[in-house]
């Protein structure tokens, strides 16, 4: 089975995919993948965390070899947004884009804003055979949007709190609450 054939199917079969790349099936990447599958956009310090919850010990050097490994086969594809450490996705080999928000940090996938890789074209190529566009937009998602607008309107709430005293907020936790009076948000 093709790589890009294996990463394309509705029900990821993991192992298949590593064989597909002439890899060996190990524990630690069936873990990265199946953590991936569930949370992209993670660094390779979160997959480690994930890998030692399903595994017990996983050496941070470990971790490293597998993202390595798999980007070098083409299953993982390395996201770098400016500022922040590389994240890493399973490759579809679908050419999508990237929205970040300036404030959690959070990605999501977006489709290709114009058709087929790599959709755009600078107006002077310089020589260069182009064949695929990294686009991200940058911005706040709808979470961090209202608590910020919160903030600025008065009405502290707790996700605004936590943004506002550690400039990070776990989009898992998104929906704003309002903090209770008297008492100091949670961080």
């Amino acid at each position: 089975m093709p790589i890009a054939e294996a990463a394309t199917e509705s029900a990821l079969d993991f192992s298949a995919l590593l064989r597909a790349a002439q890899l060996r099936v190990t524990k630690p990447r069936l873990a990265v993948l199946e953590e991936l599958a569930k949370h992209p956009h993670q660094s390779p310090e979160a997959l480690r965390a994930a890998a030692t919850k399903r595994l017990g010990a996983v050496s941070v050097q470990a971790i490293y070899d597998v993202v390595h490994t798999l980007t070098a086969k083409g299953i993982l594809r390395m996201v770098i947004p400016a500022g922040s450490l590389p994240l890493f996705e399973i490759s579809h080999h679908d050419n999508h884009h990237h929205l970040v928000c300036r404030s959690c940090r959070m990605v999501i996938d977006i489709p290709c804003v114009v058709g087929e890789a790599p959709c755009l074209e600078p107006s002077d190529d310089h020589g260069f055979i182009l064949d695929e566009a990294e686009v991200t937009f940058w911005g706040l998602c709808p979470q961090c949007a209202s608590s910020k607008n919160a903030v600025s309107a008065g009405h502290t709430t707790r996700a605004a709190t936590a943004v506002k005293a550690t400039g990070k907020r776990d989009p898992a936790k998104a929906k704003a609450e309002p903090a209770d009076k008297g008492k100091a948000a949670p961080a």
